[in-house]
């Protein structure tokens, strides 16, 4: 007989989703209204100026995508991409991998910048690939590649490609909110993230952005956009339509009730400061890990605070322990992903779960599991 499912209270150490706060989780059982409400419109204008506030933007388009973080993905590609344009795509890990198949997809021809898994991007790779293709139209490129650890230098990565006036398409899903992320300062043109990591929001929406250029380049095309909803010229309409707006899709109402209710938290903690205690609880985490003998797979210069990969020591059950953790401790970690399968741990510090108890109760329940 099947019942209502009542899902336990678990820690999420894991690379996303992250714990949510009981702020978020209320916002979303507030009453449904209409998803063209006045009032409606009004909280979207809010969530508009919040995300722009956590990309440090003025883009006019700043939204967030009615689907998780691979459609904000597939968002930026099939906006920005037509049939034989050539592209750059940067390749460090699993998530640089679905760039190169979006790309694909689109028709695009491929320049690939392979990296070590482990390893930021090379800003001296992507400087020769443009000299010996500078015909490319785009740049694309991880900041934060997820199934790693590894942050990019996303300024430097965008000021080679506007040499050449190439657009950037820039993965940000578990960058936004955790470290730096300055899309105007640094010149970024196609942005998106994901409303699951730093963010600490239900899973679900993809917050994207659009430079003027990048509008620009949309509105140039010559062969319509391959995907109906993920056109993000009918979507204007919506999003930047003001009291008026043209239908598009019923958006989902209550996930933009909690998307407004974290950016707001973001917003009161203040972008430094949020930044700040992903660094300390990382520092902290750091010191506890290596004491326990863990090596991490990226080194500390372009390490990720909020997703901390380390080598699985010699003889551990991957499997085994992380199932104890979850059993015994109502712990999640998340395991490594492609290559790095079975051999690694990723450990989320992201948004909400970035605090001391989680630390300090991660670690205890490593030392207590390996022990036994």
């Amino acid at each position: 007989m099947i019942q209502r499912f009542y899902p336990p209270r678990r820690i999420l150490m894991g690379p996303g989703p992250s714990d949510i706060s009981p702020y978020v989780l209320q916002a979303l059982s507030r009453p449904t209204i209409g998803h063209l409400d006045p009032l409606f419109i009004g909280m979207m204008d809010e969530v508009k100026t919040l995300l722009k506030y956590a990309f440090q933007t003025e883009n006019e388009f700043t939204i967030p995508v009615s689907a998780p973080g691979s459609a904000g993905m597939e968002a930026c590609f099939v906006n920005l991409l037509e049939p034989g344009d050539k592209v750059i795509v940067c390749r460090n890990g699993v998530f640089g991998e679905r760039m190169r198949e979006n790309a694909i997809r689109c028709g695009a021809q491929v320049v690939l910048v392979d990296d070590e898994w482990g390893q930021p991007v090379s800003v001296d790779k992507v400087q020769v690939a443009f000299e010996q293709n500078p015909d490319v139209k785009v740049l694309a490129f991880v900041h934060a590649e997820t199934s790693t650890g590894a942050l990019s230098d996303a300024q430097a990565l965008a000021k080679v490609a506007k040499q050449f006036n190439a657009l950037t398409i820039v993965d940000a899903v578990t960058s936004l909110g955790g470290v730096p992320l300055k899309v105007d300062e640094w010149g970024l043109d196609a942005v998106y993230s994901g409303s699951q990591k730093c963010l600490s929001c239900v899973p679900g929406l993809s917050p994207i952005t659009f430079s003027p250029k990048a509008i620009e380049r949309i509105q140039a095309r010559t062969t319509p956009v391959q995907s109906w909803f993920l056109d993000q010229s009918l979507v204007l309409g919506y999003w930047n339509g003001g009291a008026k707006r043209s239908y598009h899709h019923t958006a989902p109402v209550n996930s933009l009730y909690a998307l407004h209710e974290s950016l707001l938290a973001l917003h009161e903690e203040g972008l430094e400061n949020a930044w700040q205690r992903h660094a300390d609880m990382h520092q902290q985490l750091k010191v506890g890990l290596e004491a326990l003998g863990f090596r991490f797979v990226v080194d500390e210069a372009c390490r990720l605070p909020q997703l901390n990969s380390v080598y699985l020591p010699e003889g551990v059950d991957d499997g085994a322990v992380r199932a104890s953790l979850l059993d015994n401790y109502n712990l999640e970690v998340g395991g490594g992903l492609g290559a790095l399968a079975g051999k690694v741990w990723r450990i989320g510090l992201m948004g909400y779960s970035a605090k001391q108890e989680n630390v300090a109760l991660c670690l205890k329940a490593l030392q207590q599991t390996l022990t036994q």
